[in-house]
């Protein structure tokens, strides 16, 4: 890379940590227990809106992985959202009714929560219906990868969004409160995927699945990004510039080997799609508070309209971590 690419990079780094700066004055803290922290503790960030049914769910998956405390911002929610996460002892949270969109998609609200209170930890950034598996996961909790991260000089961890769906339309689902979701989103798509790589920052870029099959089949080169860097060993001097998509320093995309072997990667298991995605899509679509002024959503709509269902015969019944790395989803690398 070039001494002006070099240093065009830098100063972008520098334009989002301002705009993150910035960006706290709209956060109002309801429930600040960050004084708490241990300084070996694994935080996990998250942005929610009117997610009180996947909470209970989210943080057992979590605390029974090995995260220490929680950090939510919650983006005007009315459905007690905030009210239940107030109320756990190991959850700071603050509140905002600015704008999704004009904060980078809650991007410029986690980066300043993790500039103020992330240097130094393992931190996850996760959507509310994220959940990581990675090898061993099993048998061996997140602080134990963690350490490995460490003994091998390894800052951040890749993973493969995958999205989980049901056997039938989603109409024909009930989610309970608390409940697993993926004991009814048991499905995923084993192939099907397109991956290139982002010149500007080196990271991968992942599409496909049933969502370009289904949503964006005729125009699969707009279908969602699937590569995702959750994990990482923060500094105060990284960023995330798009999502958990890419990060800066550049240097934290490469979580592939370049040489052609493979680096330890894993999945995180989407379960957006529950009974609740129809309206979901709906509200957002009208809010236009997303990512191209909710095209995405927009796609969702339209045709959950006619409740196609994302099962096909090509589809696969998830049964363990093991079996995503034999289909060459995920990795186990060197860590044996």
């Amino acid at each position: 890379m070039g001494v002006i690419s070099a240093y065009r990079l830098r100063l972008e780094r520098r334009r989002w940590l301002a705009r993150a700066i910035r960006k706290r004055r709209e956060l109002i803290p309801v429930a600040n227990r960050t004084g708490r922290l241990s300084p070996n503790a694994i935080l996990a960030f998250s942005t929610i809106r009117n997610e009180r049914p996947r909470l209970r769910y989210f943080l057992k998956y979590y605390r029974r992985l090995g995260v220490d405390h929680f950090l939510f911002v919650d983006n005007g929610s009315d459905d007690g959202s905030a009210e239940f996460l107030a109320g756990e002892a190991d959850v700071s949270l603050w509140r905002t009714d600015a704008s999704y969109r004009k904060s980078r998609f809650g991007t410029d609200w986690l980066n300043w929560l993790k500039l103020r209170h992330g240097h130094g930890h393992w931190t996850l950034t996760l959507d509310p219906d994220e959940f990581l598996v990675y090898p061993f996961c099993d048998t061996r909790p997140l602080p134990a990868l963690c350490d490995w991260l460490d003994q091998s000089g390894i800052r951040s961890f890749g993973t493969m969004l995958l999205d989980m769906y049901p056997d039938k339309p989603l109409a024909g689902i009930r989610y309970r409160e608390g409940q697993n979701p993926f004991e009814l989103a048991e499905w995923f798509d084993p192939g099907n995927y397109m991956i290139s790589r982002n010149p500007k920052y080196r990271n991968l870029w992942i599409q496909g699945g049933p969502r370009a099959r289904v949503y964006f089949a005729e125009t699969p080169e707009q279908a969602p990004s699937l590569n995702k860097t959750p994990l990482v060993r923060w500094d105060r001097r990284f960023t995330y510039v798009s999502s958990t998509h890419m990060l800066l320093p550049r240097g934290l995309n490469n979580v592939y080997d370049e040489a052609g072997g493979e680096k330890a990667s894993g999945c995180l298991l989407h379960a957006k799609f529950l009974d609740s995605f129809v309206a979901k899509a709906a509200e957002e679509v009208e809010r236009r508070e997303h990512f191209a002024g909710g095209r995405e959503y927009a796609a969702y709509h339209q045709t959950a309209e006619s409740e196609p269902g994302l099962w096909s015969a090509w589809s696969e019944k998830y049964m363990g971590w093991r079996q995503l790395e034999m289909l060459g989803l995920m990795s186990k690398g060197n860590w044996a």
